[in-house]
């Protein structure tokens, strides 16, 4: 009798000769002399073509898959298999103990949605319906409260995967509203995969190219494993959302006009959830690529004329009510987008984080934007401003970022950001800030949605804007203009318990412009003179 790993490799060659032997009513001979167990059922693979999907591209195949879903889950697990093919779906309905498994050439392709005015999509179809989530409906924007209205969709499955070099491809998904809380017309798909309230899943090695609003809408979703993905779309790449144990890794996402990694924690499962020990590592994020073109290895950049917010970034928030803790993003490279955002608008606990070994190129404003405000989005019970504490930043490069918004750490009034460390960071930039720019008071916009913009078009800073803060150091930081920048390097209000050691920045003008700054420390610095300061206001250093 072969051995199990025997008859696997038996399997994968059948697999890779396109055989129609490895499905759920032809199982290898291999796989049927082995006894039958809840671990390595007798019946493992499930081909989608024995339940009658075609693969051409133009025969509605989801019926067909959800049959092959729900044999794999009735036969207690097992793979449903997609061999090279196009395969046209409205709505996939996953289940527990199920892996999808998209083989080299196998795209699943997303069916056109209903266009306005019109009840069916293509050929009569229709993706689920967004089922009701009131009450909650009111504190985060459309796209988070529904899951069934996707492409492929599970909830409150567990032990689920999706793998293999395929794509999924969103081309008949909409990119959702930007109207806030505005629903859809029936019928209409915008997510790519949507997951709420699951465990233990593993998406690896598969593409998505547009996958409408969300190429990924995970939320509460915990023991969960991204690896080696390729996403090239149109909004958000990925959202993590009150999401616990959760590793990324290795995967590319060009997301110009919307966010690319993006944990957040919303009020969507009806309360507070922390999204909490999360990995982010060996990442590429970008906004500068024409869509298809970063999946397809041309990379065509947009043109001048093109105008796009270039988003692309990594961000937490902004829905934020649970809060964020104990992540790490490490490893990761950022390209002709925004910079790492940290947010806590909503009462988020936004602490223990730890940013390295981060190389950024062609960021369009603020390589940091670290934001602790008072939107307060969610029931009026827990309203409360929340923390952003205990960060850690280390081995940060940017060059060529633009220079009229620079880097922004700043809390509110009476909630300052605290134990923030920040050492071994580069900031090229490419300069021209003004006299008149380096006078500009900027408002405070306490409930603003929180962006670099949100203070304005330009900040009074070339390198650091920095309010509200305690107990702040920075070690070995570097801020080099390309041109001559009339605005001094760090700008520092209601700053408390400050030290700067090794910091290296165009002295004229001066480097620090201090303003109700107290407990100040400068030492062995090219920026400035050793200084050590008890209170500072309107002072220039």
């Amino acid at each position: 009798m072969k051995t199990i790993n025997s008859a696997r490799r038996d399997l994968l060659k059948l697999s890779g000769m396109g055989l129609a032997a490895a499905a759920a009513t032809s199982v290898p001979a291999a796989y049927a002399a082995q006894k039958p167990s809840a671990t390595f059922p007798a019946a493992a693979i499930f081909d989608v073509r024995t339940y009658g999907a075609v693969g051409d591209g133009k025969t509605v195949d989801s019926p067909a898959i959800n049959k092959a879903i729900e044999a794999a889950a009735a036969a207690g697990g097992g793979t449903v298999f997609f061999p090279a093919g196009t395969w046209l779906t409205f709505s996939i309905r996953l289940k527990s103990h199920v892996n999808l498994h998209l083989s080299q050439g196998a795209t699943i392709l997303a069916a056109d949605s209903p266009k306005p005015g019109e009840t069916t999509g293509y050929n009569g179809g229709t993706y689920d319906a967004a089922e009701p989530n009131d009450p909650w409906t009111p504190y985060q924007d459309y796209g988070h409260n529904h899951w069934h209205n996707s492409l492929i969709w599970g909830e409150g499955i567990d032990d689920v995967s999706i793998t293999g070099p395929g794509l999924i491809w969103g081309k008949g998904l909409s990119r959702g509203t930007r109207t806030g809380f505005v629903a859809e017309q029936p019928g209409v798909g915008n997510k790519a995969i949507a997951l709420k309230n699951c465990r233990n899943v593993l998406f690896r090695d598969f593409s998505i190219l547009k996958g409408g609003h969300f190429g990924l809408l995970l939320t509460g979703v915990d023991n969960l494993t991204i690896d080696n993905l390729t996403i090239d779309t149109d909004r958000d790449g990925m959202d993590i959302d009150c999401c616990w144990n959760v590793r990324v890794s290795n995967c590319f996402v060009n997301s110009p006009w919307d966010d690319g990694i993006c944990p957040k924690s919303s009020y969507a499962l009806g309360y507070a959830r922390a999204t909490q020990n999360v990995t982010i590592t060996n990442c590429y994020v970008a906004g500068c690529y024409e869509l298809g073109t970063f999946l397809d290895g041309t990379r065509k950049p947009f043109g001048p004329e093109v105008k796009i917010r270039r988003n692309g970034r990594i961000k937490c928030g902004t829905e934020s009510n649970g809060g964020f803790k104990n992540i790490t993003i490490s490893n990761c490279v950022f390209d002709g987008c925004m910079g790492l955002a940290l947010e806590s608008e909503d009462g988020a606990l936004c602490e223990d984080i730890a940013i390295s070994n981060i190389t950024m190129r062609d960021v369009i404003n603020a390589p940091l934007f670290f934001r602790l405000g008072a939107r307060l989005r969610g029931p009026k019970d827990t309203s409360k401003v929340g923390t952003m504490r205990r960060i850690l930043v280390d081995n940060v490069s940017s060059y060529n970022t633009g220079s009229r918004i620079s880097s922004i750490l700043s809390g509110i009034p009476d909630y300052a950001i605290q134990d923030v460390k920040l050492s071994n960071i580069y900031i090229h930039h490419q300069g021209g800030g003004t006299a008149e720019t380096a006078k500009l008071v900027l408002p405070e916009n306490v409930e603003k949605y929180p962006d670099p913009p949100m203070f304005g078009a330009d900040t009074p800073s070339q390198g650091f804007f920095l309010r509200h803060v305690n107990n702040l150091e920075m070690s070995h930081v570097e801020i080099a203009p390309a041109a001559a920048d009339a605005r001094p390097s760090f700008y520092l209000e209601d700053v408390n318990r400050a030290d700067f050691f090794a910091i290296t920045a165009p002295t004229s003008p001066a480097a620090f412009a201090l303003n109700k700054a107290t407990d100040l420390r400068v030492a062995f610095s090219r920026a400035a003179k050793d200084t050590q300061l008890a209170t500072a206001n309107n002072q220039a250093l």
